[in-house]
């Protein structure tokens, strides 16, 4: 679809049918992830209220996908993500995430290549360093954003298991400290595959 041409409009009734105004037709959720993956822009109105309920349906279609065993999205990746909801970083988690997929989309035909010359093991670090590579760049990105943060970007991680503890200094700089030490093993795995290092 090209990118000057409106997206389509897809029309949500109360009975949950789905109608898609450009090609006057019902469609299935089914139907939105083939648009989704073909490349087809759509938003999703509440055919009473007007209100865009796009977000809701896509997360509807993710939902989909992983009940039907497509297991794309790690428990511990929700479980993290779950945290992240009225935590004070809630703000920039979507940002970080968009910017993430977007450099992992553009990798996607390098890493699928290399993942098809080197099947195994070695295969899932690239994913990895990619990640932490992408990391890397948004943390510099952020400190451009938040002078408060003292130009080092080590923010608060979220509390673990649920819990809310008093976070001391200490606490907050070895979570950080942990984190990026993973981030970097992680990175170093992914220019290795990349044929970076």
């Amino acid at each position: 679809m090209a990118k000057d041409q409106e997206p389509t409009t897809i029309k949500k009734y109360a009975n949950r049918r789905l109608y898609n105004t450009g090609t006057s037709t019902y469609v299935t959720l089914e139907d939105l992830a083939v648009m989704v993956k073909t490349g087809e822009d759509f938003v999703v109105f509440d055919a009473k209220s007007g209100e865009d309920i796009t977000r809701s349906v896509l997360t509807q279609i993710i939902f989909e996908q992983e009940n039907k065993g497509h297991n794309l999205l790690p428990i511990t990746f929700l479980r993290q993500l779950i945290r992240f909801y009225g935590d004070s970083m809630q703000n920039l988690v979507p940002t970080y995430l968009d910017f993430s997929i977007d450099s992992l989309t553009r990798d996607s035909d390098k890493l699928r290549g290399q993942m098809a010359n080197a099947f195994g093991p070695s295969a899932f670090t690239a994913i990895e360093e990619t990640v932490r590579r992408n990391t890397e760049m948004f943390e510099q990105a952020m400190r451009m954003f938040l002078p408060f943060s003292g130009g080092r970007g080590d923010l608060p991680a979220s509390p673990v298991g649920g819990r809310v503890e008093p976070k001391t200094e200490a606490r907050v700089d070895g979570e950080f400290d942990t984190l990026k030490r993973q981030l970097d093993e992680m990175q170093k795995k992914i220019d290795q595959l990349a044929g970076k290092g």
